[in-house]
């Protein structure tokens, strides 16, 4: 009798590891789909679009001198609402570029575009960036704008170390590097939009690029 309730317990546990094993390969095999459907060249489009759009603020808020001032007939208001729209122009341009490039890889490669492991991304992407659209919106809010570029740093780099257990590993020292920036921004007000530029632009050209040639071009 006892030997009969062993041997079940040890087919029980058998069962289970199986089971474990079973849902570990299957969690293996969807970051590994998700990892090869990102696109490395969705990192330096990214990153030209963020140039583009820090020189068009630089435009902005430098045209008169070395420090921030408001052109001649502009309130604060206004140059606020430019640099919203400039950002949003930097944002929907990346999305679009990026979604599309992903998409073509995953048709080439055979591969899901939406499954679970791309759903957790975009989970654990959002909650620190609409945390940290939230903040910098406190911030405008308050007249701190010297903040809003370093916050954007540092809230971007916490999203990607979030969401790096889904995608690829090198997206964590992608949002460490981030982080760094963004402090070192906070430390130097006036040079924000040039912390900015090197964060969201240098580092996804040179990031992208990486990515391309390790993983995408054979």
């Amino acid at each position: 009798m006892q030997y009969k309730v062993l041997l079940l317990h040890l087919n029980m546990t058998d069962s289970k590891d199986h089971l474990q094993a079973i849902t570990e390969i299957r969690s293996m095999m969807e970051r590994s789909s998700r990892c090869i459907s990102l696109s490395g060249l969705s990192g330096v489009f990214a990153g030209i679009f963020a140039l583009i759009g820090a020189y068009l603020a630089y435009l902005k808020l430098f045209s008169f001198g070395e420090s921030y001032r408001l052109l001649e007939g502009e309130s604060f208001a206004d140059v606020i609402v430019y640099l919203v729209l400039d950002a949003a122009f930097v944002l929907v341009a990346s999305l679009t570029v990026g979604t599309l490039l992903t998409i073509r890889n995953s048709k080439r490669k055979g591969l899901k575009i939406w499954d679970n492991s791309a759903k957790r991304l975009v989970i654990n992407l959002a909650i620190p960036l609409l945390a940290g659209g939230v903040f910098c919106m406190v911030l405008l809010y308050h007249s701190i704008v010297g903040l809003v570029a370093p916050a954007t740093l540092i809230f971007y780099g916490l999203a990607l170390v979030n969401a790096s257990k889904y995608t690829f590993d090198d997206i964590r020292y992608l949002g460490l590097c981030e982080i760094v920036l963004g402090l070192a921004g906070s430390l130097f007000i006036g040079y924000g939009l040039l912390f900015w530029a090197i964060g969201f632009g240098v580092l996804h050209i040179v990031y992208g690029t990486v990515m391309y040639f390790k993983y995408e071009r054979k």
